[in-house]
């Protein structure tokens, strides 16, 4: 188990919760059968149950939904690339409904790293620039800060990265 920031106090989980201290570093990959929504502009951009969750230490859980499951015709190439130290280069993508713009909303993983193949093509969401997420019905919060595209449950306790005061770990 990896410990909180000397700064920070681990949030010991209930009976039905995750901690994100429990999680790995490097991350783990975890495919899910829950029912996974995001909705933007009154229109649902993509719903399914064969998601894939990516969890590392300290971060709330990131989703990434199989192409088939999403509307990719709502998507739209945006300009530029990140590069994660564990999953590899990430582009992004901008979400439209008619005059809606959601934008740099999507990102994917099209040649992951190795050990992280099962995501390749994935598409995951930032739950703060759609109007809706959620996972079994339960709307998601996002992770703070804006640069995670982490999704919080309330099965999910941190501290999590993003937070106040969590700029150095």
């Amino acid at each position: 188990m990896t410990r909180a920031a000397p700064h920070q106090r681990r949030v010991e989980p209930g009976p039905g919760q995750e901690s994100v201290w429990d999680y790995p570093r490097p991350p783990r990959v975890e495919p899910s059968t829950r029912h996974v929504r995001i909705e933007h502009a009154g229109t649902v951009i993509a719903e399914s149950r064969r998601a894939i969750r990516v969890l590392e230490t300290a971060g709330a859980p990131v989703w990434y939904l199989p192409p088939e499951d999403v509307r990719t015709e709502l998507l739209e190439a945006a300009a530029g690339e990140t590069v994660c130290e564990w999953k590899g280069t990430a582009s992004y993508f901008h979400v439209r409904v008619g005059d809606e713009l959601a934008r740099r909303a999507a990102f994917t993983y099209r040649t992951p790293s190795a050990g992280y193949e099962a995501i390749a093509g994935y598409i995951g969401f930032y739950a703060s620039r759609v109007d809706r997420a959620t996972v079994d019905g339960e709307t998601v919060r996002p992770q703070p800060g804006g640069f995670y595209a982490g999704w919080i449950t309330d099965e999910i306790v941190g501290p999590i990265k993003g937070e106040p005061g969590s700029e150095g770990w």
